[in-house]
């Protein structure tokens, strides 16, 4: 997938892959409905590539043991720059005092 493929091809490619695996775990979609904490519905709508509501997504995710892979997709960010020059304020504060001997 890249930024170049359309919302309905992103979901519709989403969909696969979570039935995909939930058929590799040999779930029916009622099982993962159910593991998940969400209808069997949403769990159908998922998987035909459907837009559902965030957190039901993310509770599929959950089920399915895929939560962890978002740090792939949304990182998490470094320091600010701000940050950065803080720090390198406060390892200057903590430098040896008295000069070079």
């Amino acid at each position: 997938m890249d930024e170049f493929w359309s919302d309905a091809a992103v979901l519709a490619e989403l969909g696969a892959r979570i039935a995909a695996r939930r058929l590799g775990r040999q779930w029916r979609q009622a099982d993962l409905a159910y593991e998940a904490g969400v209808s069997k519905r949403t769990v159908e709508r998922i998987e035909a590539g459907v837009s559902v509501q965030t957190v039901l997504f993310l509770r599929v995710l959950r089920a399915l043991g895929l939560l962890g892979g978002l740090n792939h997709v949304v990182p998490a960010s470094g320091p600010t720059p701000m940050e950065l020059l803080r720090l390198e304020q406060d390892r200057r504060k903590r430098g040896r005092r008295g000069g070079p001997r």
